[in-house]
């Protein structure tokens, strides 16, 4: 599996994650994904050190009693500290550490983290930047996706145009929260749906985008967070996938 690494030291790695590759392992998904990658090159992750203590089994990875989620999560999902959708490319964090992993999970969750996203999106959007403040959570009629529902949580994304063709926009996305499917769910609460999205765009349109875009057109492109043991300040970009660039 060919994944580029964008930045690498002794307890961080960040991906360039292609699109069609699943982040992490799950019942549901068939074939490799990111989870596999990671536990290939760094076997220490894929499960815990030996022990004379009693453990359970969680997920096929062993887990000592008294262990927080956290602790817990890191090793469920081999150090990957957050998720982008399946046709989602661009820039994923990987910690080689229990404390790399807790630090850089505080830091999306206090929302230090800055996270600059690309999208060629349905329409031209007016004005051409703005904000989109909009509850986000399980629609109670499909528990498998997303939209704006009044008992949703707080969920904010800001937006910048940077270039329109008639019925096009390639969008620059600053999500200030990390809800599920959020920018995909926002776009389409402004009528302005990603190009290819088969959730949220509509069936037909959907399957019209398909004929010329081959996926979900968002790309995480550009991510800014403090080093877990250095402080220092990373600022990383994904190169533009040829998807994208060919359009715009």
């Amino acid at each position: 599996m060919n994944i580029p690494i964008l930045y690498e030291d002794d307890i961080l790695i960040v991906i360039n994650k292609p699109p069609g590759l699943v982040v992490n392992r799950a019942q549901s998904v068939k074939g490799e994904t990111v989870q596999d990658w990671v536990e290939e090159r760094l076997p220490l992750l894929s499960s815990r050190p030996p022990s004379r203590d009693p453990v359970k089994e969680k997920h096929g990875f062993r887990v000592k009693p008294g262990m927080t989620n956290t602790e817990e999560d890191f090793y469920d999902r081999a150090g990957i500290v957050h998720r982008i959708d399946k046709e989602t490319s661009g820039i994923l964090l990987i910690a080689k550490t229990r404390e790399a992993f807790i630090e850089l999970q505080r830091q999306f969750k206090q929302r230090e983290v800055k996270k600059i996203y690309l999208a060629l999106v349905h329409g031209k959007l007016v004005p051409d930047q703005g904000e989109i403040r909009a509850p986000v959570g399980r629609l109670p009629w499909n528990q498998q996706r997303f939209g704006v529902v009044p008992e949703g949580k707080e969920a904010v994304t800001k937006y910048k145009v940077t270039k329109t063709w008639d019925e096009m926009s390639l969008v620059e996305l600053y999500p200030e929260t990390g809800r599920t499917h959020q920018i995909r769910v926002h776009l389409k609460y402004i009528n302005h749906p990603i190009i290819g999205d088969y959730l949220y765009a509509g069936r037909k349109t959907a399957r019209d985008d398909r004929k010329w875009a081959p996926r979900v057109m968002l790309h995480a492109w550009k991510i800014a967070f403090s080093h877990p043991t250095s402080g220092e300040t990373l600022a990383i970009e994904a190169p533009i996938p040829d998807d994208i660039k060919s359009v715009s």
